[in-house]
This record gives C-alpha cells, structure tokens and sequence, in this order.
C-alpha cells in the first residue's frame, strides 16, 4: 500500500554530480544528449566495475520525444540497453552513457499526440538499495520527507523548484532487471549527491557533500572518490 507525505522537504536532493574519466568529453555527450543543465561532472579515476547501483531516468511527455532523447545518446556514443518499447505502464527505453552512467527515458503515453518536443518534465535519481525500508529511514533522519511509499518496494522523497533531479529508492536487484543489467558490481558509484547537510554516506555507499551554489552547466573539478559500493 502506498503512503503520501504533504508536509514541506526540509532537505532535498540539491545537485548530482557524475565522477568520469574525461569531464570535457562527458560534458560534450551531456550537451548533445540534452540533460547538461541538470547535473554536474568531477573528474575521477575511482575503480568501478559492473551496475554503479543507480540510474538516472528522464519523464518525458510523448513516445515520440523518447526517441528523440534516446536517438540523441546513441548518436553521441551512448550503447543502448534496452531498445524504446511499449509496455503495460507506457513507453521507454534504457541507454548508457560513454562514462557508463545508465539513463533511462519514458513516457507514461502509449501513443503520440503530436512530434518530439524536447522536453523534460522530470528527472529522477533511482538509488538501487538492499533494504528500501532501511534506507528510506535513514534519509528520514537526514532529514528528508518522504513524498510516496510502496512498502519495501520504493520510496521517493519530496523535492523543492529548485532541485534539479527527484530522489528514490528502489531495490537494487529488482532496479537492474528493470535497465537490463546484472546487478553485481564493485568499487565506486561515481555519483555524489548534494545537500543542505552533509558530508555523509547512506547505509548503500552513496555520498554526499554540501551541495555548492548552482551553475547554468556542469563543472569539471579536481579528482575525487567516492564510498566504495555496497
């Protein structure tokens, strides 16, 4: 059963910061891919192979603008994971970027009402973690309102205008059936998540800083790594 929180976020996600291996290469995929204003890049030499444990999903408004979003990422050297589909909650499909941060786009419209519009009406953070219960409490403690619950299934918290990408949990197994991936995976996440409070490490390895003032694009800094992965 699902369960809605109405009160106000006292902390929210802030900023998301992907760790590459080559910021200016990063930065050009992300232009051309269409999402370069809603996160930020760090240089990084962290060892991480395998699922990173997360992926970043855009909700768009029509199949038409999937494709073009997905056509985009292929086109600037993303592999596609998972080919644009129709399904029993819309439509969508799963790529992953040359740094190798999955990203997955849909729609919840079957059909098109008209051509691609370019658009994102959302951003989420999916967090793959061992105990979504656990990790909703802990985030709790942090502070964060959580927005809806389905049990130990999925929990996403609330977020303010001017968080750029939504936070939720879902269980980690279940998160990379869904991208198409094995779910095994070690060494860095290469993410690190900012906010009002910070630094600390959730129970699933994830980072996070206090988030620094936002920029108009993502910025390419000194190298840094992050909580090895549960």
């Amino acid at each position: 059963m699902a369960t809605n929180a109405s009160t106000a976020s006292t902390t929210s996600l802030a900023s998301v910061t992907l760790e590459v291996t080559a910021p200016e290469d990063a930065r050009r995929f992300y232009t051309a891919f269409g999402v370069d204003t809603h996160i930020r890049l760090r240089a990084s030499e962290a060892r991480s192979t395998g699922f990173r444990g997360f992926t970043l999903a855009l909700t768009v408004s029509r199949p038409a603008t999937v494709d073009s979003f997905l056509g985009a990422a292929v086109d600037a050297g993303a592999t596609l994971l998972k080919p644009a589909a129709r399904s029993l909650w819309g439509y969508g499909g799963v790529v992953q970027a040359p740094d190798g941060t999955i990203w997955k786009v849909a729609t919840s419209a079957k059909k098109d009402t008209g051509p691609a519009t370019g658009e994102i009406d959302e951003i989420v953070l999916l967090l793959g973690v061992e105990d979504v219960k656990a990790s909703k409490q802990f985030y709790v403690g942090q502070g964060l309102t959580v927005a809806r619950s389905f049990g130990g299934k999925y929990a996403e918290f609330a977020s303010d205008e001017s968080s750029p990408v939504k936070l939720a949990l879902y269980k980690r197994r279940g998160l990379a059936k869904d991208l198409g991936v094995p779910a095994d995976g070690a060494g860095s996440h290469r993410i690190v998540l900012g906010g009002a409070t910070g630094p600390f490490t959730d129970p699933d390895g994830f980072a996070w800083e206090a988030a620094a003032p936002s920029a108009s694009a993502p910025s390419a800094s000194a190298p840094s790594t992050t909580a090895a992965q549960s």
